[in-house]
């Protein structure tokens, strides 16, 4: 697996792994009826420094890294990460988070924190828990869950 900078050509390949998971409205707080213009407006944002994930020349995820906070709070990133529907269980996630702290620690960044983790995306709790992020708050149902209806989100952080 290999971890590159977006390039233009990505688009349609960055559309078609958050799409669906937007759509299923699971896990992030975006808009499920969001565009795909508006999503990828989102994800490549200019606050954000986004990569894409390439098995074998074939993107299978899409991760950003951008300054949680401003002024006084700039030392401490945030992330986002989505991977291809058919990508699970081959590490991507993992891989993905792991590149992203050797970028962040390059960019100067001191720390990373998880803002808004669905309490009930327990593979990504656990993923995270394992690659040393704490939980170090809990917003008891601050998230409207498509089947579970209103679940914890958990803010998570860990140094670098």
């Amino acid at each position: 697996m290999l971890i590159r900078d977006v390039r233009q050509e990505d688009g349609p390949a960055i559309a078609a792994i958050i799409m669906p998971t937007i759509a299923e409205g699971a896990t992030y707080t975006l808009d499920r009826d969001l565009s795909e213009a508006d999503a990828l407006s989102y994800w490549l944002g200019a606050d954000k420094e986004t990569f894409v994930l390439e098995d074998n020349g074939d993107v299978i995820g899409t991760f950003y890294i951008r300054a949680n906070q401003a002024g006084g709070g700039r030392h401490v990133c945030n992330c986002g990460y989505m991977t291809r529907g058919d990508a699970g269980g081959r590490g991507a996630g993992r891989f993905m988070c792991e590149q992203s702290m050797i970028i962040a620690r390059a960019r100067g960044f001191r720390a990373m924190q998880f803002n808004f983790v669905v309490s009930t995306n327990e593979g990504a709790v656990r993923l995270w828990q394992r690659l040393g992020f704490a939980v170090v708050g809990r917003l008891p149902g601050a998230f409207d869950h498509p089947r579970h209806g209103f679940v914890d989100a958990l803010v998570m952080f860990r140094d670098l």
